[in-house]
């Protein structure tokens, strides 16, 4: 896996046959470069997790040969991984002057701020990092100072696309440079490592003015409060909620502690200076309902997020109900279909009225369809296409495209090691991956034994017997059983699951029941065969000695 040197290879260990987690690799000359390091989330096929992200133990290993981690930008797939994983790989980190702002917090969050090395470079600046010279390149997205990356190596120019789009009217920060990359096109490019997310939609995916104007139409129409929620990230879009409801006569108020955050670090970058502060939350109760607006986060039906208390009435500052609005601003990211309807459910059932991108001009997505696609193609020419941002369908998508514009597409996913140089551009290797989960201020291996018994204890439920033993080997008095998710307190089935736990007990051999280590193991065996005959089920089972 570690190639000699002169050699030029791509490695995705997050990010490549998935949205989210992005965490890519670049080897050339026995050295590392590592670009994005961000987070993913659970959604129902994980209920046992909220927050994940690659595991960057291969890169770890090698962390005295990277020279450094760069990020294209600010979005939580792309950045929100930095301040869990950099002890792992002790590197220094590049960053525009926004997402530095949106580290900071993160870094300071978790006592970081003052051992990271954190590098911040311009818009299209440069940085040297032997022997990869690199390059950003002005992008539109759904956020300030996305960047796209141009790597230049001994072996040829790879262009890193990060996440992009082709908007004219971005609103806030500058269109995409086209100039700039057919420059590059015609420099010569090597690869595209380019994003997939809209590979599959047809046509343009839209300018931000248009929701602009469509947010001020439908908020000056409105009675009664008016929430409307987005990715905190999307400064342009947070932009215009506030104009459209300064122009319809509203006070906008901010509920939840990420669009805070992105509120100080957009004002912090010179971003938002044309909007007034917003009204504090615990404020927001004294505005006439038709005078407010609350810009709100949980457009992803995130289960603590301030919507969801919000639409199940459990928030402590904000209410909605009968003749109120919420407008969801965004798209769905895939996986949490189910929590954002339990949430618009919830709405709806307090006689909130809905609004989304199915039925008005609220949202347009940050990342390019197929005629942008298409116009990257044309001024990039490169000879090869690496698909990457997206699932296997996005990926499969994006690849015949490439070949349509020219380009020789190379599918690939998490792990692969893709060889660009010298001689033939093949995947010739792979890595060790893996996932890990955020579970409080601690990081464990999605598919190790503490969230296996999490899943076990979610479906299967978990009992707990406790029964106290003298020296004789003697079990005293009647064995407790508490199996929280199987019984209910006074369920009767407790009671005789008990009784036959304590005459297996008894009938255990004098000698095993005087054997400490030996009585727990089958003490443990006992409750599992008592509760097989009651349940027919496996719950995870664990046992309490007391000796007496």
């Amino acid at each position: 896996m570690d190639a000699v040197s002169g050699d030029l290879a791509f490695l995705p260990l997050g990010g490549t046959g998935e949205i989210g987690m992005n965490l890519n690799l670049y080897r050339c000359g026995g050295r590392w470069l590592a670009v994005d390091c961000g987070i993913g989330f659970g959604g129902g096929d994980l209920p046992e997790v909220e927050v994940m992200m690659a595991d960057p133990g291969f890169i770890a290993e090698r962390r005295d040969r990277l020279v450094g981690l760069v990020i294209t930008h600010a979005h939580e797939d792309h950045i929100g991984a930095v301040a869990w994983l950099w002890r792992q790989l002790r590197c220094p980190v590049y960053a525009t002057p926004f997402a530095a702002a949106v580290l900071r917090r993160k870094l300071a969050e978790v006592q970081l701020l003052g051992e990271v090395k954190l590098h911040v470079v311009p818009p299209g600046g440069s940085i040297d990092l032997p022997p990869f010279g690199l390059r950003f390149l002005r992008v539109a997205h759904s956020l300030p100072e996305a960047q796209a990356l141009v790597i230049t190596t001994p072996h040829g120019v790879v262009l890193h696309t990060g996440d992009w789009k082709l908007d004219p009217h971005p609103l806030i920060g500058p269109p995409t440079d086209e100039h700039a990359f057919a420059e590059l096109g015609s420099r010569g490019v090597l690869a595209m490592i380019c994003d997939s997310t809209n590979a599959m939609v047809e046509g343009h995916s839209g300018s931000e003015i248009e929701v602009r104007r469509s947010l001020a139409a439908l908020v000056r129409d409105l009675r009664g409060r008016v929430a409307v929620t987005c990715f905190a990230s999307n400064v342009a879009r947070v932009e215009s909620i506030a104009l459209a409801g300064r122009d319809a006569g509203r006070s906008v108020a901010l509920v939840g502690r990420s669009l805070r955050n992105l509120d100080a670090a957009a004002r912090e970058c010179g971003y938002l200076k044309d909007i007034a502060e917003f009204v504090p939350e615990d404020e927001a109760g004294s505005i006439p309902d038709d005078n407010l607006l609350i810009l709100v986060t949980g457009s992803q039906g995130e289960p603590r997020s301030a919507l969801a208390r919000i639409a199940a009435d459990t928030h402590p500052n904000i209410a909605l109900g009968e003749g109120d609005t919420v407008i969801f601003s965004s798209r769905v990211i895939p996986g949490n279909e189910r929590a954002i309807a339990l949430v618009q459910d919830n709405l709806v059932r307090r006689g909130v009225r809905l609004m989304t991108a199915d039925d008005h001009m609220v949202h347009v997505s940050g990342h390019p369809a197929r005629d942008e696609l298409r116009r990257l193609y044309k001024l990039v020419r490169p000879r090869y296409s690496v698909p990457v941002h997206g699932e296997w369908r996005h990926l499969a998508s994006h690849a015949a495209l490439a070949r349509e514009m020219g380009a020789t597409p190379i599918l690939m996913e998490d792990g692969d090691i893709l060889s660009l140089a010298p001689g033939s551009v093949e995947v010739v290797d792979s890595a060790p991956t893996g996932r890990l989960a955020l579970d409080g201020n601690r990081l464990v291996p999605l598919n190790g034994g503490v969230l296996a018994a999490r899943r076990r204890m979610l479906f299967n439920g978990v009992v707990l017997a406790s029964l106290a033993v003298d020296e004789a080997g003697t079990v005293r008095g009647t064995p407790k059983i508490s199996a929280p998710g199987l019984f209910e307190a006074d369920d009767p089935e407790a009671a005789r699951v008990a009784g036959d736990f304590a005459r297996a007990l008894a009938d255990l051999p004098a000698s095993l029941r005087r054997d400490r280590p030996g009585l727990a193991d089958a003490a443990r065996g006992a409750l599992r065969r008592a509760l097989g005959r009651k349940l027919q089920k496996r719950p995870l089972v664990d046992v309490h000695l007391i000796w007496v």
